[in-house]
């Protein structure tokens, strides 16, 4: 029987995650946990607890008492608040995860921690990136993603711990608000749009950046997981990808929906320099060979799925 214990369960993954984890498993056979009090995030869905994963004994007492055979290891700090203090990105990022991969050696479960399109640098081919190439990422958040990958490689040559791993290109999701991240722009300018019809960017307008919507982000996870080990040849991490768009391309989608809509540019220039920085579309050639990594989503069905889902939230938003 599967048991799954999820780390960073409040967060922009860690939400819809959490819910299909328990759609496929059952309410009671999913532990989900956040630093922040349930009382504040937890919907009800089943068992959920206070949890710091940089508390070694605590994360490790918490997966050997719900009996986990699986964490799902989403608790970190994202890029642009991790150039705000690198010193605590890298304790949480990387503390947090070897703390996860200790406590799975000694209680035999496997691991998923997600890597990211960060952890390529811009000596990196930008278009596409392949599977394999050069990692010299210039964020905090890059390099703990790349000292992740190897972890989790270590790990599994070690001890023989069952860790996967997928570079996720930016995140798009109508469930949990930003969480501090160079593609924020691409979720609020959907929220923006709706509230007051016009929206300040902090990318430059030609900046093109890889993307996925939520769905087939939380669908890739499962799918990884249910790869039988034999098929896989990286397992930290395979590069993955949907579609590539800049804010003036996303402008005019928006645009289609709600009309009016206009976009205004003030380029952060540490979130802009973040952004150059990385490539512009990821190679995951290999995701679907292996696999059989396929994406369902496509700029134009999420942006009606975005709306159609944030138009329920709130009914008194402006309609078509």
């Amino acid at each position: 029987m599967n048991r799954v214990l999820v780390t960073g369960a409040a967060g922009q993954i860690g939400t819809e995650l959490t819910a299909a984890l328990v759609r496929r498993h059952g309410r009671d056979a999913v532990l989900a946990t956040d630093l922040k009090d349930p009382e504040d995030w937890s919907r009800g869905d089943g068992p959920a607890v206070q949890l710091d994963c940089l508390d070694a004994e605590a994360l490790r007492e918490a997966v050997r008492t719900f009996r986990a055979t699986a964490v799902y290891h989403l608790a970190a700090i994202l890029s642009a608040t991790g150039e705000g203090n690198p010193l605590s990105a890298y304790k949480t990022n990387v503390g947090s995860l070897l703390n996860v991969l200790d406590a799975a050696a000694h209680e035999r479960c496997r691991v998923f921690a997600p890597s990211s399109i960060a952890a390529f640098g811009p000596d990196a081919p930008r278009d596409p990136t392949p599977q394999s190439t050069t990692q010299r990422p210039t964020t905090m958040y890059g390099v703990t993603k790349v000292a992740g990958e190897l972890l989790g490689d270590y790990y599994h040559q070690r001890y023989g711990v069952d860790a996967r791993s997928l570079r996720f290109p930016g995140l798009v999701s109508h469930t949990a608000p930003p969480g501090g991240g160079v593609t924020d722009y691409a979720v609020d300018m959907f929220r923006v749009a709706l509230a007051q019809g016009r929206y300040t960017c902090f990318l430059s307008p030609d900046t093109r950046m890889d993307m996925m919507y939520m769905p087939d982000a939380i669908r890739a996870v499962v799918e990884l997981m249910d790869a039988p080990a034999s098929a896989l040849a990286y397992r930290n991490a395979y590069n993955v990808t949907a579609m590539q768009f800049t804010p003036t391309e996303l402008a005019e989608v928006v645009g289609a929906h709600v009309p009016g809509f206009r976009i205004d540019y003030e380029p952060d220039p540490l979130r802009q320099a973040i952004a150059d920085s990385w490539p512009n579309r990821l190679d995951d050639s290999e995701a679907r060979a292996q696999w059989g990594w396929r994406h369902r989503y496509d700029l134009p069905a999420m942006a009606a799925d975005m709306f159609r889902a944030l138009r329920s939230q709130a009914p008194s938003a402006q309609d078509d």
